[in-house]
This record gives structure tokens, sequence and C-alpha cells, in this order.
């Protein structure tokens, strides 16, 4: 198994530092190898480094603006260089079999936004999962519940969007995972 990590190229507070570290380094343990943007800085370094000092797979999946601009992972036994951000995110989606988040900034939320949504419009059957560093996502579930409030996204899409706190709880929601069932089904004849 596989999981694309989505998370910051800013290193975050100690604490955001240590989870990334920790999160990698439980996955690498339980034999879960680690898709992930490529880069070598802030937490998506930690990510990768973690993994990779606890004998884990790690494949890095990095535009080539980005190897212009020197921030691709030296280290990786596993580099795959695309041509834009669309293509990264299409192949670290063919790549993995789970979509996890954690901090980070507005792409993350792109990355987490667009696998969650491929999902409800039945591209995938792929758990998203968000690990909540010290509370980081809670304002963002607090606005999702205000989007099923308002009758914006359907209470069983917002439940299938997993919250853990650390590796053993995104193995756990992984192996339990059901998708819904598909945003738009097409009308019989």
């Amino acid at each position: 198994m596989r999981v694309a990590v989505f998370t910051g190229s800013q290193s975050g507070p100690p604490s955001h530092q240590q989870a990334a570290a920790d999160l990698a380094a439980d996955l690498a343990r339980a034999g879960v190898g680690i898709v992930y943007g490529g880069g070598h800085v802030g937490l998506m370094g930690v990510v990768a480094d973690a993994a990779l000092a606890a004998g884990g797979e790690v494949v890095g999946v990095i535009p080539q603006h980005l190897v212009d601009d020197e921030l691709a992972h030296p280290g990786l036994p596993q580099l795959e260089v695309v041509a834009s951000m669309h293509e990264r995110k299409a192949r670290m989606a063919e790549l993995s079999d789970a979509f996890v988040a954690l901090p980070g900034a507005a792409g993350t939320l792109e990355e987490l936004f667009e696998a969650w949504t491929w999902g409800m419009l039945g591209l995938h059957a792929k758990p998203v999962v968000l690990v909540d560093v010290d509370g980081f996502w809670q304002p963002l579930l607090t606005q999702l519940r205000r989007m099923v409030d308002d009758g914006y996204l359907a209470a069983p899409r917002f439940d299938a969007l997993g919250v853990v706190a650390d590796a053993a709880g995104l193995l756990e929601f992984v192996t339990a995972y059901e998708h819904p069932a598909r945003k738009w089904t097409p009308t019989p004849p």
C-alpha cells in the first residue's frame, strides 16, 4: 500500500515537524509507501527524510520547474519529474491507495480538495484523510460542517473524510473505509 501525503513546503511549528516525522516513520515501519511532492523543503522534506531513515519506500513526483528551482530532494531512490503541477497530482493519484493531508497552506488545501472531489465524482474510491495536528484542521472542519448544514455538502461525503491523529489511526481508518456513492449517477434511459 502507498499513501499520497500532501503537506507544506514550509516547516511550521516544531510540533508539526514532529508529527510529520512520526507519521512517516510509523508508516514506513508498517510497510506503507509514501508518495509525495518530491521536495526537500518544509514538512515535505521532513516526511521524506523520516520515512527513508525508517527504511520506507518514498516516491517523489515533482514538476520540472521545481527541479529547476533546486527544490527536488537529492536523496530519493525514486523521483519522477513531470511537466506540470496537474501531471504531478494525477501521477500521485495513480501511484497511491489513499490521500493524507498534514498541515500546510494553499497548495495542501488544493491537493486535498481535488483528491476529495475526484472521489465524490467517482473518479476513484480511495480514502481521503486529515491528520489533525494540534487542532490544525478544526477550523476547516467547522466550515465543512456549515456546508453540510446549509445543504451544499451531503453528510455521507463529509463523514467519509477521515480525521485522525497519527499513523495508527490512519491505517485503522483506511482498513475500515467504505466509499460513499458517487455524487452524480447517470439517469437510466
